[in-house]
This record gives structure tokens, sequence and C-alpha cells, in this order.
């Protein structure tokens, strides 16, 4: 999986454990290990600009995503075939995208929600990656499939950084369980839904 990060918002911040999440989190949704996914990690002017010329609106948001190859998880294992005997379609290489986060705006939401900024981080990240995904929360439908996913994501992956005592989490994921396929209820808000938002692919 090749996942490069580039931290241009004059802020230091965890990007060997921003890499961990997202190859876990790429992992565990199943994309093929050649695809590729950028991060980047800019100051609040340049978010700002950011999301007037892509969104029209302004400010700084906390995340922005743009996919480019349109790359989608393959059904979940188990899931119902298109025909009897029928093989799941395999994962396919490609181009992800850009995950843009504003770790500012993620420091301010972070204080307001009472965690830390890596946690806020963390949160972000992994609600810009499933935007490359093809996940989005512009209905009720939508929303509560796509923040689902993100709670239980965020949770197995923190069960996977305590299994593994420090040490790269994707590795010891087997161990703590992976994504769990199961629903489970989701925390009554998140921070991402004030500002994820899909950029143009």
């Amino acid at each position: 999986m090749s996942i490069d990060i580039a931290n241009e918002s004059g802020v230091a911040v965890n990007e060997v454990g921003i890499a961990a999440l997202a190859r876990y989190v790429l992992d565990r949704m199943r994309i093929h290990p050649l695809a590729e996914l950028s991060v980047l990690l800019v100051d609040e002017g340049a978010m700002a600009d950011l999301h007037q010329r892509w969104m029209g609106e302004p400010g700084a948001t906390d995340v922005l995503a743009f996919p480019m190859d349109e790359l989608r998880p393959p059904p979940p294992i188990g899931g119902t075939r298109t025909a009897i005997g029928a093989h799941e379609p395999e994962p396919e290489p490609g181009l992800l995208g850009d995950v843009v986060l504003c770790p500012q705006v993620a420091a301010n939401q972070a204080q307001t929600s009472g965690h830390g900024t890596e946690d806020e981080i963390e949160l972000l990240c992994i609600h810009g990656i499933l935007h490359l995904l093809g996940y989005d929360h512009a209905n009720p439908d939508d929303h509560a499939t796509m923040f689902r996913l993100q709670e239980q994501l965020l949770a197995s992956w923190r069960a996977s950084a305590r299994v593994a005592g420090g040490s790269d989490p994707s590795a010891t994921a087997e161990q703590a369980g992976g994504a769990p396929e199961t629903e489970k209820e989701q925390r009554g808000s998140s921070t991402a839904d004030r500002g994820g938002r899909e950029g143009p692919g």
C-alpha cells in the first residue's frame, strides 16, 4: 500500500501514526495492496482556499476528499453473490485520491468535543478515506451507514493499538478482530459531520 503523507500545516503531527491508520483502514476495507493514497495536511489559509475553490463555501474546514479512480471496496466477506458459485470480485489497484486535513481546525474541534487533537485527526482521516471509497452523508440512510462504519473502524483501530502495545496496529489487526462486521449503534454526534466534504473527482 503506497501512502504518501505531506505535512504543510506548520503544526507537528504524528505522520507515522496517520500512515499506519490509513493503511489499517484500507486493509480492513479490503482495498488492493497496490492502491495509492495521499494525505496532505495544510494550514487554515490553504484549507480555506480549497474549501472556497472546490465547495464554494467560505472559511477553513476540517477535511476534504478528492477521489481519483473511484475505487470501491469489494462486497463484505460472506455477502450475497451475484450468482450461485460466482466468485466475489477482487479489489483493483489504482489511485484512491487525496485526503486533505487541517490540524488547526481539528484542534479547535477536539477542544470543543473534549478529546485530544490526535484523536480528532484520526477520526477525520477515516472520514476522508471513506469519502474516497464512495461513502457520503447527504441523506439520513447514507449518514447512518457512513458514520456507523467510521466508528467501527476507529474503535477497531484503537483496540489494535492497545494490542500492539505501541507497534504498528495494522500488523495485529487480526488479533483485535479487524473491522467489526456486526452493526453497532452510532454515537450521538461526530465532529467530522460538521465539515467532512467530498471534493470533485
